[in-house]
């Protein structure tokens, strides 16, 4: 698991247990301390929280790894007050909750000063009503159901919560064989879109794992894709459903291809759908793929039946039968690697910024820069990370683009080469079709001209059709020089 999914989740269980197991008996009771205990114990939070801040800085500086592990330290230090404060009636749980929110929110900032999201649209550029999406507080009440999302997905393992029904064994069978590429290059794909979608879900309290396995089944991690419905993005919004969820139209760009904002709205939707359905995970996703009125009218009438009873699953639409096990069994893969002998490849994904020096579309950079660094070349990293822009269309020079910070030696060594450039411009810029047809409204008859001749010419057919919309008469069909024939029935030379 990525390292900041393995630093997070350990904080978000032990808090959202601190919030969710009442003390009714009383061997269960907290631990009472004195005023100086309790005292100590926020003076361990604060001491935790300043070192977390200072490996926040070394990460956003010159000494990333460590950063890393100066991170690391700081959220056991933090893991082991926060289990003290768990353990103390006299404790302020919400106090050290909003300590843990904050450091959120800081160590969000340091990733944008790091990276500058180019593509990332303010919130307040949002206009689609209703739907528009406030700034989130990572765990306290401003999303109503985030706390008992916690505790259905994070407070217990989704491993837990996967169930290995037929259909899911059967699903992992597709993603292991003949779907692996499109798995392994949907990890590729998230690795490099990562740092834009995965705090989206880790300030709701929901495992990465099932942010993972919706992007794998509904995109594979092509933030432009759009299915034959209409649905569109990364997660793949159907229109009407994402302006009430914040996706709309914003200056001519669709938001719904705006990985960050897609994944906001993803978080939003299933909180909503927790909430009518029980917080039950597979309803849920049933949901998202065969329509919310759909499921929830199933759901009442059969009784609140889960998803893989006879009277849910028999009554679901085939798309979304697959769809539920193939999610899961994503998410089941991107938890449990190892256990199938799956590989996920190493993705230098570090976020930089690219200046253009010169006017270049994304599909000559593709082909300037090559593959080092990535077996599959940069064309789907830079449109991913880059979705106002369509591939073919020059950006002006100076525009700042997102990119892996691995792209920035391949510019400046082949895209600012001469040679290479003017390669790449000529390739982009050629076209499939050799010659353009040229159709003429008439043409002038000159001196030794047949009307056969100029019916194969222009592509007329027939030269007695030539004829006839001329008026020209058989059998001799005479024509002579300066003579105007119309060639409105012609296709053209």
């Amino acid at each position: 698991m990525p390292f900041f999914a393995r630093f997070a989740t350990p904080m978000l269980l032990l808090l959202t247990a601190c919030a969710s197991q009442p003390t009714t008996r009383q061997q269960d009771r907290p631990m009472a301390l004195d005023e100086a205990g309790v005292t100590a114990l926020y003076a361990s939070v604060d001491a935790a929280a300043e070192a977390y801040r200072a490996a926040l800085q070394q990460l956003a500086g010159d000494d990333p790894a460590q950063g890393n592990a100066g991170v690391a330290v700081a959220t056991a230090q933090l893991r082991d007050a926060v289990s003290g404060c768990v353990a103390a009636s006299g404790c302020d749980v919400n106090r050290v909750v909003s300590v843990y929110d904050a450091l959120l929110q800081e160590r969000a900032q340091a990733l944008d000063a790091q990276s500058e999201p180019f593509a990332v649209l303010p919130t307040e550029e949002i206009t689609a009503g209703e739907g528009a999406i406030p700034e989130q507080s990572p765990l306290l009440a401003e999303m109503p159901e985030s706390g008992r999302s916690v505790a259905l997905l994070n407070g217990r393992d989704l491993s837990d919560l996967i169930a290995m029904k037929g259909p899911v064994k059967a699903s992992l069978n597709e993603w292991l064989t003949w779907l692996r590429p499109n798995l392994i290059s949907a990890w590729e794909n998230y690795q490099y879109m990562r740092y834009l979608m995965w705090p989206e879900y880790e300030q709701a309290g929901l495992p990465e794992a099932l942010l993972f396995g919706i992007l794998a089944k509904e995109s594979g991690g092509r933030v432009h894709a759009v299915s034959r419905a209409g649905a569109s993005g990364p997660l793949q919004f159907m229109y009407s459903t994402g302006l009430r969820y914040g996706l709309g139209q914003v200056n001519g760009f669709d938001t719904r291809f705006d990985p960050q904002l897609s994944a906001r709205a993803n978080v939003r939707y299933l909180n909503d759908r927790f909430a009518e359905l029980n917080h039950n995970l597979e309803m849920s996703l049933a949901a998202y793929n065969g329509g919310e009125g759909r499921v929830a009218r199933l759901y009442r009438s059969s009784g609140g039946k889960d998803f893989w009873s006879s009277a849910v699953y028999g009554n679901l639409p085939p798309e979304t039968r697959d769809y539920v096990p193939m999610v899961l069994a994503a998410a089941w893969l991107f938890l449990h690697p190892e256990q199938y002998g799956l590989q996920f490849p190493q993705v230098s994904s570090t976020p930089a910024t690219l200046a253009l020096v010169h006017a270049s579309s994304i599909n000559e950079l593709a082909i300037c820069l090559g593959n080092a660094g990535n077996r599959d070349g940069w064309f789907r990293p830079l449109r991913n990370l880059n979705p106002r822009y369509e591939a073919h269309t020059p950006i002006a020079a100076g525009t700042a683009l997102q990119v892996p910070d691995a792209v920035l030696p391949l510019y400046r060594d082949r895209c600012m080469n001469a040679e290479i450039a003017a390669q790449a411009r000529d390739i982009a810029s050629a076209s499939r079709v050799q010659a353009r047809t040229v159709k003429l409204a008439s043409y002038t008859v000159r001196s030794g001209d047949t009307l056969a001749a100029i019916a194969r010419k222009h592509r007329c057919g027939n030269p007695r059709s030539l004829a006839q919309a001329n008026a020209i008469r058989g059998p001799r069909y005479l024509i002579r020089p300066g003579q105007k024939l119309s060639l409105a029935m012609c296709r053209g030379a």
